[in-house]
């Protein structure tokens, strides 16, 4: 199922984040995306009525298998694609940028395709 570019990029950054500090509230995620706390409370919402999050009585905010295989999808996509094009020259914020769009566009196909090819020609 193909879930939306924006609940992607709240999943990538919940689980940024909890690799960062381990645990995490709402307020932790506006604060890292720059958007406001009813933003995140609206987006944290949908994310938990689609399966994709929990949130404890004490405002803990956690991954579900669902959220998190989507999280580590994305977040591997994203620094892959930003890494490459680092290598090859790309400035790392330009690369960072550019990285996000790709991520959610490319296919799964086609981005093992390019692992392969970008693994393949490091050895």
């Amino acid at each position: 199922m193909k879930i939306q570019e924006s609940a992607e990029n709240y999943l990538e950054a919940i689980l940024m984040l909890k690799n960062e500090k381990g645990r995490i509230r709402s307020i932790d995620i506006a604060r890292h995306l720059d958007f406001t706390k009813p933003s995140i409370s609206r987006a944290i919402n949908l994310l938990k009525d689609n399966g994709y999050v929990t949130v404890d009585k004490e405002g803990w905010v956690d991954l579900t298998d669902s959220g998190l295989d989507i999280a580590q999808k994305v977040y591997e996509r994203h620094t892959f694609v930003s890494a490459w094009l680092t290598a090859i020259g790309v400035d790392p914020d330009t690369a960072s940028e550019e990285a996000c769009k790709i991520e959610h566009v490319i296919s799964d196909d086609t981005f093992q395709k390019v692992k392969e090819f970008v693994i393949g020609n490091t050895k």
